[in-house]
């Protein structure tokens, strides 16, 4: 198994003494000027756009706004802990989609080293790891949580390109609606996405 190399911001402190933190930070920005790739196989130009740092930030905050509103039941600390880190498998393996030609058990091992990397020179690295395969098993009410808030960020994105006349973005509302199992979750994506 082999993480892709392409050029990365990580690449900016070769050769400089720089602590751990910053070495993992700057590695998070990778995520920043990563885009997400089934945008722009559907058609979505560069300047329009979500990158993973957006969609991430977008999950979080959705997460936050929801847990607070409808699920007192959940630990709110670490739902927001996980959504933060749900996508820090994408800094080193890349925005993998279902087209591409990549199995479902080297996806994740890719991430899973992508985020061994990342967080593995952190102090509480043990902790952001166990968080993250929580995520990835969706064992938790945390993690099955998370992941439907995943799928809602990004039907509610398609919502908006579809609304910007970016194309055609059914494949993703319904993609997004299968996931879903929360009547509150799909509620909100069927106001609007038309799907009701």
């Amino acid at each position: 198994m082999e993480l892709k190399t392409e050029q990365h911001t990580s690449e900016l402190l070769e050769g400089k003494d720089a602590p751990p933190l910053a070495r993992a930070y700057f590695e998070l920005c990778q995520l920043k000027q990563l885009f997400r790739q089934g945008w722009l196989k559907r058609g979505v130009g560069r300047k329009r756009c979500e990158s993973v740092a957006e969609h991430s930030f977008g999950v979080t905050v959705l997460a936050l706004w929801l847990a607070d509103a409808y699920y007192p039941e959940l630990n709110t600390e670490k739902v927001l802990r996980m959504a933060l880190l749900h996508d820090f498998g994408e800094i080193y393996a890349g925005d993998i989609i279902p087209g591409d030609d990549v199995s479902m058990q080297d996806k994740h091992a890719w991430e899973e080293a992508s985020v061994a990397r990342v967080v593995g020179k952190l102090p509480s690295s043990k902790t952001y790891l166990k968080l993250w395969e929580e995520f990835e098993r969706g064992d938790t009410p945390e993690a099955r949580f998370v992941r439907q808030i995943d799928r809602l960020e990004m039907g509610l994105q398609a919502a908006v390109y579809k609304s910007q006349e970016q194309g055609v973005m059914d494949e993703f509302f319904l993609s997004a609606r299968q996931a879903l199992a929360d009547p509150v979750l799909i509620e909100i994506l069927e106001a609007v996405a038309g799907l009701n």
